[in-house]
């Protein structure tokens, strides 16, 4: 039986939780970019709408990384969310909470992230399907807020920090019980070459295998 994408999810997040926001991300970049991505272990991959040709970078992702679940971020809509569906992608990431676009994303079997900054926003994300949280920004929180808001939410809620994560600062998030990360500029920017975007992959997921082993 083939898995769904809510499966492919979490195998993902028992292997290494750390979603790759590649914003600004091209077409003809896209090959070479997954193959940084996924040869340094990464298996969740998001194109933010608002780059160039997102959709056309979300099939050619989805054709040459098929372990890995691909999807976009930046969804703003329920149109947006069956267009990203129909690219191929399996993964609805926001910046925000939108119960329409939740529920569709669930409706199609695709995996909703929804961006939250407030317990009343997690818990209505929950209450409209939401698989796992985005605390955005994270650089507006802190670990200790990211604990208080676990201590009420259902147990075993993923909630993952996104915007400013470095390597040397996700040891602080997952001691205050972050299931996961998204990575943006740190791991790729536009113009930045596959080599270097290889490298900062491995730098991000030595880190997270450093504090998931000690």
């Amino acid at each position: 039986m083939p898995l769904t994408a809510l499966d492919t999810f979490r195998d993902a997040m028992q292997a290494l939780p750390l979603i790759a926001i590649l914003r600004g991300l091209a077409p003809d970049e896209a090959p070479a970019i997954g193959d940084a991505i996924t040869g340094a272990g990464f298996r969740l991959l998001e194109v933010p709408l608002n780059s160039p040709r997102p959709l056309e970078s979300i099939a050619l992702l989805r054709a040459r990384c098929p372990a890995a679940l691909v999807g976009a971020g930046t969804v703003l809509g329920a149109q947006q969310v069956r267009e990203v569906q129909a690219a191929g992608g399996q993964l609805v990431v926001a910046p925000n909470f939108d119960a329409e676009v939740v529920r569709e994303a669930v409706r199609l079997g695709m995996v909703a992230l929804p961006g939250v900054f407030t317990p009343t926003e997690a818990f209505a994300a929950l209450a409209a399907g939401a698989h796992g949280l985005k605390l955005f920004p994270a650089e507006a929180a802190s670990p200790a807020v990211l604990k208080a808001m676990l201590a009420v939410l259902p147990a075993g809620t993923p909630l993952m920090p996104v915007g400013g994560i470095t390597p040397e600062s996700m040891a602080g998030w997952r001691r205050a019980g972050a299931a996961g990360f998204g990575i943006g500029s740190a791991l790729y920017k536009p113009g930045k070459d596959a080599a270097a975007v290889r490298e900062d992959a491995q730098r991000f997921a030595a880190a997270h295998a450093g504090f998931t082993t000690v």
